[in-house]
């Protein structure tokens, strides 16, 4: 990569050292994600590197699975870079473990099939142990709402989004609705466009883990209204301030005007 005297990079050389289009970096600076910070008196625009810093976080951000929308929001917020290489370390070694530990319990079953005996009750409950669940508190919630079948349906599809998983949950969601109970508390009315956005997007993260389920988006939104604390994992949640954001959040996925 050629850099000038002060480290700074033209958008062409920048997208072929990082392996990306200069379409892709316009677009990045389009939407605000990835600007150039530094402009030449010649009124060029040229990356410094503290850009290619955010460019490091954009790209592992991307790398654990996650969208440009939950990016700029992870980054605003203030996503360390080391914590980055930590999650995903973790996450790695994590479903490494697991696959060892399925790997185990398959190659016995596979033992028991091809000696033409059935696997036994204990062996299958086994295997199906292998794969991960939430957090005992949440899991007690959830379970007055929902069924054995839909608490399946959030694990598998949890488990499927990896570290992104950590991401949506830990860091764009409650920043979804920090914004909509600022908004709230401002007096701004449910059918306001900035909150039916926030709202929208609440709905395609939920849709992520319950598959667009209704009956069970439905029932995770209920667990939430009667145990805020367990699902949040936050024991200090004020359980009378979530009743009334879920309330402002239905009235803005309904579009009232108050």
């Amino acid at each position: 990569m050629t850099a000038s005297a002060a480290s700074t990079w033209k958008v062409g050389p920048l997208a072929e050292a990082s392996g990306l289009t200069v379409r892709t970096l316009h677009h990045w600076d389009t939407i605000g994600l990835l600007s150039p910070s530094r402009r030449t008196p010649g009124g060029h625009r040229e990356y410094t590197e503290d850009d290619l810093v955010r460019l490091y976080q954009v790209l592992a951000l991307r790398s654990l699975g996650l969208g440009l929308e939950t990016i700029a929001v992870c980054l605003d917020g203030g996503v360390d870079p080391a914590r980055l290489v930590r999650d995903h370390l973790a996450g790695v070694e994590t479903a490494l473990a697991a696959l060892g530990s399925l790997q185990q319990r398959l190659q016995h079953l596979a033992g028991e099939l091809a000696a033409g005996r059935s696997p036994t009750t204990p062996a299958l409950l086994d295997a199906l142990r292998a794969i991960g669940g939430t957090g005992p508190d949440a899991e007690h919630a959830l379970r007055r709402h929902l069924d054995a079948d839909q608490l399946q349906l959030l694990h598998t599809r949890g488990t499927a989004l990896g570290p992104a998983a950590h991401y949506l949950l830990e860091v764009e969601w409650p920043e979804l609705y920090r914004r909509a109970d600022r908004l709230r508390t401002e007096g701004v009315p449910p059918a306001d466009p900035r909150v039916r956005r926030l709202v929208a997007r609440m709905d395609e993260l939920a849709a992520l883990f319950t598959g667009g389920h209704a009956a069970v988006s439905a029932g995770v939104r209920d667990a939430w209204r009667d145990a805020p604390q367990a699902m949040s994992g936050e024991p200090s949640a004020p359980a009378h301030a979530w009743s009334a954001l879920a309330d402002y959040l239905d009235l803005a996925r309904l579009g009232a005007p108050s």
